[in-house]
């Protein structure tokens, strides 16, 4: 990360909870000095308290980044504590889920510069894929400094325009979940096939992650890395003769994150 860029005038963090200490610890391993971090959480976990930064202590003036990682029921009560920050001084990164570019600049006035982030739970293991978008005051140079900061926890892509968030809610956001109940629904398959509880998930999980690294890794195409693992008549295409038929996997996804994407719409209505 570019720390210079936020080492003399500070970084502010309000809330710090599991997203947020998984970037703290990716900026401190950088080499960001602790120094120049400031906390502002209710409920600092032990992990925090151990790093040196400041914790609900006194703020800077002018700080570079104000970082926002609460919860969206808490932004009301969280916000007043730091809208001195804005008229453009301080960059706006959120991290908060649910809420709206909009609100940021109602609650910081003109001149603001918001980025709105959606990160999803692999962040905190560090590989997670975080979508960014920016207001209209937010500068080239600002969204390169976000793309860098939130690299820290996984990979970052950049959105056109604010309305694709709800998509991205749908196929990023949400999906862990679909994996992980993939993940179920495969140990017990394979405990229905006979094979011990311990052994079904941990093959189960294996193959998930394996086929995703895999999948990351590989200069093929998914298609192509399915084709090659499919031989004729085998075991492999009877298998995806049921997964790929007409009422199989892929229109199911598509409901799926059809309904997500479209329940994002109406939370943000």
């Amino acid at each position: 990360m570019d720390i210079s860029a936020i080492e003399g005038r500070g970084l502010v963090m309000l809330g710090c909870g599991k997203m947020g200490s998984a970037m703290l610890q990716g900026w401190l391993a950088g080499g960001l000095s602790p120094d120049a971090v400031h906390v502002i959480d209710p409920m600092p976990s032990e992990w925090l308290q151990g790093t040196g930064v400041s914790i609900n202590g006194e703020m800077p003036d002018d700080p570079a980044v104000l970082m926002i990682a609460v919860k969206p029921q808490m932004m009301g009560e969280a916000l007043p504590q730091v809208e001195r920050f804005g008229g453009g001084g301080t960059l706006i990164l959120s991290v908060a889920a649910g809420t709206p570019i909009k609100a940021f600049q109602d609650a910081f006035g003109p001149g603001t510069r918001v980025i709105r982030s959606m990160p999803n739970t692999p962040a905190a293991v560090g590989k997670g894929i975080t979508a960014i978008v920016g207001n209209a005051d937010a500068t080239a140079d600002d969204m390169d400094l976000a793309e860098e900061m939130l690299s820290t926890i996984g990979q970052v892509v950049r959105l056109n325009n604010e309305m694709q968030i709800d998509a991205v809610t749908g196929i990023s956001g949400s999906g862990p979940a679909y994996v992980f109940y993939m993940i179920d629904a495969l140990a017990a398959a394979a405990r229905a096939e006979g094979l011990p509880d311990e052994m079904a998930m941990r093959l189960a999980k294996a193959t998930v992650a394996g086929a995703g690294a895999l999948a990351e890794a590989s200069d093929e195409t998914p298609e192509q890395l399915r084709i090659n693992v499919t031989s004729p008549n085998g075991t492999t295409q009877a298998g995806l003769e049921v997964l790929m038929g007409e009422n199989g996997l892929a229109p199911l996804m598509r409901r799926t994150v059809a309904a997500a994407t479209n329940r994002s719409r109406e939370l943000r209505k």
